[in-house]
């Protein structure tokens, strides 16, 4: 598998960003995708009733 480059990475960021994603689960995302850790694996947001 080939590794993502620095604009593939920021690209990523501005995207996520973009579609109303937080800092912090942005970092739990890109850690999830390093790692593979269970604890920042994304989940469903909570929906308000």
């Amino acid at each position: 598998m080939e590794e993502m480059n620095m604009q593939e990475n920021a690209r990523l960021v501005l995207g996520l960003r973009a579609a109303g994603w937080d800092e912090k689960k942005i970092n739990d995302f890109i850690l999830y995708i390093e790692t593979g850790e269970e604890q920042y694996k994304p989940r469903p947001d909570k929906e308000e009733k």
